[in-house]
């Protein structure tokens, strides 16, 4: 696994959805932006997809073993919501994050991580 390029590759991606979030679906850079997004994320998917679902279903037997894994995808970014035991009542979300490539738990303003690439 070249961890390098997980991590470059996995910055790329989260850098274009942040550069989406800050233009209006009717401006004219849009849909390039999105379609570039999707092209970036289904690269990441095809070379890194089934070594990152193997770490995030070892993260979900885990912690939240009646939570489904997603894509790798779904985590990048805002991450995906799940029911943890350990924090009732609150919004737990897990999310991949880069600088370095790692599978973070985030509930309100504290972020433990669970998992990071070497």
């Amino acid at each position: 696994m070249d961890s390098k390029k997980l991590n470059e590759t996995l910055t790329e991606i989260i850098r274009k959805k942040e550069e989406l979030e800050t233009i209006d679906y009717n401006d004219p850079r849009y849909d390039e932006i999105e379609d570039a997004l999707h092209d970036l994320e289904d690269d990441f998917v095809d070379e890194f997809g089934d070594y990152m679902e193997e770490k995030l279903q070892e993260v979900h037997d885990r912690l939240c073993p009646n939570t489904d894994v997603l894509s790798p995808t779904a985590y990048i970014g805002k991450g995906i919501i799940v029911d943890l035991e350990k924090y009732p009542g609150k919004q737990a979300r897990l999310v991949l994050n880069s600088n370095p490539t790692s599978i973070v738990l985030a509930v309100r303003d504290r972020q433990e991580i669970l998992w990071k690439a070497e």
